[in-house]
């Protein structure tokens, strides 16, 4: 199984991929509705566009989104080329990265220099994937991707057909796209409780500009001339769609303007509505499983998100952490204490200190050593019990 934090995943991911189809996308709108189809274009990943079902079920956000980035990429290549040569891919791939790197400012390049090109995807994909809070910050504000990354594959076509890129392209569209986005936010008929949440998913995805920008009254108001490919178009249409989306429909209003919006795009009707059928479609079934739309108390979404993501590390390296733990005959007493019986200020300090110590040895599990680690000690002693062998845990049955 492909492990999106460990080195070589890359490389894994396309071994197990073999044989890849003939198969290619011929029409941009079929590779659109495909990628759409999995969730990467509203941020909520899904599933993935690959010839082999990938199992994510205990894969981070994080880690589903490098998968997704990777083969969404790899895709538009596929489009582009009509090829499968994934070495040729992942080559054209770094060298479009480079060149979002001003020449002579590329730390990331000296670092990686003696580096795979597969190697120095990994890298890129890892930091392209982040959002530019912090990881409590946003499990608070309940964002957890970056909900731009689209941006990102339309470049690459730029780049794939072209060899370059226009200038401040991901300027340009990122400007327009929050454009859009901000002025259907403010011609909602109603406000609902996730459009904070959803600006807030915008704001901490933009790169290149502030989502607080130029206030524009009206469609007139704005200048989109610059998209000039029809997956561009799409992508601007279904952003607008989703900012509109409340209470399970349209009204007469939103979808006023999101046809307004593709009139002035040279976009069919049919899109529009398509679009519309299919935002309505996919919020409806997956809206308790999407960040922005979840409108629970934020500490139990933090606590909620935060256990799971500690469990999904803990069972990764159960057998290393188990060796660990039981070859401390004091903290294995202080555990089996603590199942039924409350321990002392000193004696809950000895527990944290040493599973700290721990965790300074399984490199998977050095999270509890960032600012703030120590708040998901808790999760990490409480779920302790259930990997330890059923002797252990009788302590609990006396209880």
């Amino acid at each position: 199984m492909i492990n999106p934090s460990v080195h070589g995943w890359i490389d894994k991911f396309f071994a197990e991929q073999q044989p890849l189809s003939r198969h290619f996308y011929v029409e941009e709108l079929s590779f659109y509705t495909a990628t759409r189809n999995t969730g990467f274009i509203f941020g909520h990943i899904i599933d993935f566009d690959t010839e082999i079902a990938l199992d994510n079920q205990d894969w981070l956000p994080e880690e589903i989104s490098k998968i997704g980035m990777l083969n969404t990429l790899f895709q538009m290549y596929r489009l582009t080329k009509q090829s499968n040569d994934y070495g040729d891919f992942i080559n054209e791939s770094v060298a479009f990265y480079n060149l979002l790197t001003p020449k002579g400012f590329n730390p990331l390049q000296k670092m990686l220099a003696g580096s795979s090109p597969s190697s120095k995807l990994e890298k890129i994909i890892h930091d392209r994937v982040q959002t530019n809070e912090d990881l409590f910050s946003k499990n608070f504000s309940h964002v957890i991707t970056n909900a731009l990354l689209f941006i990102d594959i339309l470049a690459f076509k730029q780049y794939l057909d072209k060899g370059s890129l226009p200038e401040k392209y991901f300027n340009r569209i990122e400007e327009i796209v929050i454009s859009v986005v901000s002025l259907s936010l403010k011609t909602k008929t109603g406000i609902s409780i996730h459009d904070e949440l959803l600006q807030k998913l915008f704001e901490s995805s933009v790169r290149y500009n502030k989502f607080s920008g130029k206030s524009f009254a009206t469609l007139d108001d704005l200048d989109l001339n610059y998209l000039q490919n029809d997956l561009e178009k799409y992508y601007v249409i279904d952003l607008a769609g989703i900012s509109l989306w409340s209470d399970e429909k349209v009204e007469n209003e939103e979808r006023y303007f999101l046809y307004k919006l593709g009139e002035k795009l040279a976009i069919p009707d049919s899109f529009v509505l398509e679009s519309i059928v299919f935002v309505n479609s996919f919020i409806s079934k997956h809206k308790a499983e999407i960040p922005y739309f979840n409108y629970s108390n934020p500490v139990k979404n933090f606590y909620d998100q935060t256990t799971d993501s500690v469990v999904v590390l803990i069972k990764r390296n159960k057998n290393r952490f188990l060796k660990e733990i039981t070859e401390s005959k004091e903290l294995m007493q202080l555990l089996a204490k603590s199942t039924h019986k409350e321990l002392d200020k000193d004696e809950k300090k000895k527990i944290k200190n040493q599973l700290l110590d721990i965790c300074k040895t399984v490199p998977s599990l050095t999270i509890f050593l960032l600012p703030g680690g120590s708040l998901l000690l808790p999760i990490l002693i409480k779920f302790i019990p259930k990997l330890l062998p059923s002797a252990f845990n009788e302590n609990e049955e006396r209880t």
